[in-house]
Parts: C-alpha cells; structure tokens; sequence
C-alpha cells in the first residue's frame, strides 16, 4: 500500500474508489489514511475528474454535494495547488481573488466577535454585540453577487468545454450557503434573548455559516480559479468580463488594468453559423427566433417610427386576430375612428419622450386581458416605434400562495 501511485488515471481510479467508501459510510479517519498511502498527491484537475467520473458511473449530484465537505477533507491532505497564476489587476480571476480575500477578512471579524460574546455574563446586555454581528451578516450577503458570476459566467464557459462538475455540485452547496444565510439573518431577529442565548446562537448557526463560507473559498480558490485559468479561453475571459458588471461586484470594485483585446470584443462568442442573427446577448437562427415569438404566452406587434404596423407574432391562441395583410398599414387605419384619437396621443407622447408606458386592461369574451404599449428607442434614445404586447391574464389573477413542486397543467402529449 505504501508504493507511489504516478499515473494520472491511476489516482483518479484510486480517488474515486475511496470516495465510494466514504459514501458506503467507512470512516473519514481511515479514508484519510488510505488516500495518504496510495496517493502522495493530486492537483485540481484529479479532483474535478474524478466527480464527473463518479457522476458518469451513477452517482447523483446531490449524493456528491451531500458528501462534498467530507471529500474536501480528505483530499486536502494530498492536493497539491498550482503556485496562482498572475494575471492583470482588473482581470475576471483577479477580481473574483479579491473577493475571497475581503469574505474571510468578514469571516475573521465573526470568529473575533465570538470571543467578545464568551466573555459576556448571563445578565449582561449583548445589544451592542448583536448589532455588530447584524453588521457583519449585512456584508457577508453580498456574496450573492461573488456566487451569481460563479454560477452564469464561470460555470457557462467551463461547460462549453465539456466541464460540468463544478456547476452541479457547487451551485448546490452555494444554494445550501444561501438557505444558511436566510436562516442566520432570521435567528437574529429573534427579540428578547439573553447574553446566553445569543452566546449559543452564535456559536450553533453562526458558526455552521462561518465553516460552510470558508469551505467555499478554499474549493473556489484551490479548485475553480485553477481549473479555469487552465480551460478558458481569451474570448472566454472577454465574455465573462463584458458581463460581469450585470451581476455587480461583492465587498470589492474591479481594479483597472485587465481589457479584453477589441477583435475579441467584436468578434464575440461563435454560438451558431454565419446566418445567424447576432444580438448583444446572443445569437438566434432564424428559425429559432420564429419559435420564440410563436412561443411567448402573450402576443406582439410592432409599430415603426413611420406608425406603420412591420410586425407581429403568431401565437397559438391570438387574442385578438391578425393577418399579413396588416403589415405597412398605418396603425391608426387599423382601429375604429373613435379610437384614433388615443393611438394618436400614445404616438405622440411615446415619440416626443413624455411617457414611455401605456396600459389597459379589458373583459373580452370572457377573459381578462392586459394590454401594454412600450415606446422603444434605441441607445442614443431615438424612437424606433411602439411595441404592443397582449396577455391574457385570467388565470393569472386567481393564483394564490405558492407552487413549489413540478406540476404541469397542459395535457400530456402523446409520444408516437
């Protein structure tokens, strides 16, 4: 057993043959002893290989994500980090470095605050303590914004390269970090506890936010930034740059330095073939558009500049009808006369600035229909026209609490 295992696949067979133990429940003590014999060390990329191994062979995500913590544990002994890359000030993994960094100086401030709480008497008043931990959790929960870029620009392009691992085990365990976080901020709303009981509060789900934090840091800092500073690309990096800014930033501001090359920022994603219609945040076949539009649970029509009607959508079940024939019509010859004086005042408005949303909602053959008008400009805020968009929204208005389970409520279709 003490003979050096070297080869690559070797480790991962090994690795994954002692996670399945510690899954059957043997004992994370003699697991950890059993991976330091076999396996003198491993890098990220072992650890990453061997999850989806283990997911390609059976095993659930959740299964992993239950055990994850556990597998940390006892591969950390053997893993053997990269030394980190440098990389630019203001780059993707820079900024995402430096979030970590000031998320375990918070989680250094709760550790202190826990020795403040041990030295208060039972009789004391912890009102100053509390408001300070309070202060602390209001910044830790701007991890949020740290684990929405994790989970849709990072994880997104790991899986364009065939990577799915980390998205499905740590989006879990950031979900669980979630869930911990709403219940610590609801344990300290609790009014009327003593120096004792918050002394317990803190150290019971305060420490268990604590732990759950930092194993996060350690897998994103030892795990993830390796594997994607060895995966992805230039162009890559240029998105997850271009978009990060949506999701904001957590404790930290980007430093300046990192640009993506402008070809790169041109150039964009190639997501379909050349005949695609490229948007800014995306690209669609033509096909696929048309499906969109056939699609939306509500209907369109768009009205240019000229208040001439270029388009609508083909829904399954149109609220009110329209035919091809409409299309290049003025749109106030397409309603009663004793409506063109309203469609005459939403152009107006819409297209001098004054307002930019109109909105009904009517009976119609027993239905409630919502109908909306949108002025829309383009960057520069000149007016390109009126989007119109119709919803029925009877069954809408008669939800009530909430639905959390799968249920669908259109007819099963038949499989041929």
């Amino acid at each position: 057993m003490s003979e050096l295992i070297n080869n690559r696949a070797q480790r991962i067979q090994t690795l994954k043959e002692i996670i399945w133990r510690l899954h059957q429940g043997h004992p994370p003590e003699e697991v950890k002893h059993q991976l330091r014999e076999l396996v003198r060390q491993t890098d990220y990329s072992e650890i990453v290989a061997m999850e989806q191994e283990l997911m390609a062979e059976g095993m659930s995500p959740q299964e992993i994500q239950s055990m994850c913590d556990l597998h940390s544990q006892v591969t950390r002994e053997i893993l053997v980090p990269p030394p980190p890359r440098p990389v630019p000030p203001g780059h993707p993994v820079d900024t995402f470095r430096r979030e970590i960094w000031a998320l375990r100086s918070v989680l250094l401030q709760m550790r202190q605050l826990y020795q403040r709480f041990d030295h208060l008497d039972d009789g004391e008043d912890a009102s100053a303590l509390v408001l300070e931990w309070r202060g602390l959790l209001n910044q830790l929960m701007d991890i949020e914004k740290h684990f929405q870029r994790k989970e849709h620009l990072f994880f997104s392009r790991l899986e364009q390269h065939g990577i799915t691992g980390p998205s499905k085990v740590m989006w879990g365990k950031d979900d669980e970090i979630r869930a911990l976080l709403r219940d610590l901020a609801q344990a300290l709303q609790q009014p009327g506890l003593t120096a004792g009981e918050w002394k317990a509060l803190v150290h019971t789900v305060g420490e268990t936010v604590v732990k759950a934090v930092e194993e996060m840091m350690y897998k994103e800092e030892q795990i993830l930034l390796p594997l994607c500073m060895s995966t992805l690309t230039e162009e890559d990096w240029a998105e997850i740059w271009q978009s990060s800014p949506l999701y904001g930033w957590c404790l930290v501001e980007p430093q300046e330095g990192y640009r993506p090359p402008e070809a790169v920022l041109r150039e964009g994603l190639q997501l379909a073939g050349p005949d695609a219609i490229r948007l800014s945040t995306g690209v669609l076949t033509l096909e696929q558009l048309a499906a969109i539009f056939s699609t939306l649970p509500f209907d369109l029509t768009f009205v240019d500049a000229d208040d001439r009607v270029v388009f609508f959508s083909e829904g399954r079940q149109r609220i009110f009808a329209r035919s091809r024939a409409v299309l290049g019509r003025k749109v106030q010859h397409c309603h009663p006369p004793k409506s063109v004086e309203v469609v005459d005042r939403i152009l107006q408005d819409f297209r001098s600035g004054r307002h930019d949303v109109a909105e009904f909602w009517i009976n119609f053959r027993g239905r409630f229909v919502h109908i909306r008008y949108f002025a829309v400009h383009d960057r520069d805020g000149r007016y390109l026209g009126t989007l119109e968009v119709t919803q029925d929204v009877t069954q809408i208005r008669q939800l009530e609490g909430e639905r959390r389970l799968l249920q669908y409520d259109d007819a099963p279709t038949e499989v041929q």
